[in-house]
């Protein structure tokens, strides 16, 4: 029997928390579909562990497998409702901010006004996030900060989203080592999983380093507009956009979900076809 890894975003993914539709049965379809002794499923979210674990509550997901949170810079194996945080992940990419604390972080960054510093729930051992008006230029800054940490040494990885309920930019530092491609590779290896395999989901900015690697995806087709336009020269078969016909449903949220597993896994696809 095959093994299969199924990651995806929560917000706006998995989650139908945007402004589109979502397909009615869809998230049940999908309960169905990671239930299979086959699959398993791993959540990799922005979100920090208490509002993933709100999440799962409030929107009645199946439990995970594993969860990658923090934009990639924590894990997490979960067995029989405990969750585990995978310290070695932890220790894999700690060396890139070097000495630096997050704290010392904030401090050296203060001279960015455009920053402001997000809740402290939001901010864990290897993650610095930040508010952002989107009427900065984005880009600019970036550089500029770049630039800044560098010079002292510190390798970032720095992460640009947008909140599009709240219209504010997000902005997030963490060690070069920690996004959501290189957590989901670290995890692959560990649980034996080859590219064929695994399948990620994504739907916005922080998603995108997974899209635009080798890794097999789905975007969803209630996609930001932004994230359509930067994959659209792809043109890769490892990427599935979403369109919605798939069993009858629209692409949104978990039917692109759905639709991504059918398009990479064909098994699965004549398995879903059946089980509707």
């Amino acid at each position: 029997m095959n093994r299969h890894l199924l990651c995806t975003d929560l917000d706006r993914t998995l989650i139908p928390n945007g402004v589109q539709p979502e397909s009615p049965g869809a998230r049940e379809t999908f309960r169905r579909l990671v239930g299979r002794d086959d699959v398993q499923l791993a959540y990799v979210s922005g979100r920090h562990r208490e509002l993933i674990e709100l999440a799962i509550a409030e929107y009645d997901l199946p439990q995970p497998d594993f969860v990658i949170a923090d934009v990639g810079s924590t894990l997490y194996q979960v067995e029989a409702g405990r969750w585990r945080r995978r310290e070695a992940w932890d220790e894999r990419i700690a060396p890139d901010w070097g000495d630096m604390s997050r704290e010392g972080l904030a401090k050296l960054l203060q001279v960015f006004g455009e920053l402001r510093l997000q809740e402290a729930a939001k901010q864990n051992l290897h993650k610095l996030s930040f508010y952002v008006e989107l009427s900065v230029d984005a880009g600019a800054l970036q550089e500029q900060m770049r630039r800044s940490l560098a010079a002292h040494g510190i390798k970032a990885n720095l992460i640009w989203s947008v909140d599009e309920a709240a219209q504010i930019g997000l902005l997030d530092v963490l060690p070069a080592s920690a996004n959501k491609l290189h957590a989901i590779e670290y995890l692959m290896r560990q649980q034996g999983y080859g590219r064929l395999d695994t399948v990620f989901a994504g739907d916005s900015g922080n998603d995108l380093d997974v899209l635009q690697s080798d890794v097999p995806a789905v975007l969803v087709a209630n996609a930001s507009p932004e994230l359509k336009q930067q994959v659209a020269h792809l043109h890769k078969a490892s990427l599935c956009s979403a369109r919605g016909g798939f069993l009858g449903m629209n692409g949104n949220y978990s039917a692109g979900i759905l639709e991504g597993a059918a398009y990479h896994w064909p098994e699965i696809e004549a398995w879903l076809l059946e089980t509707d």
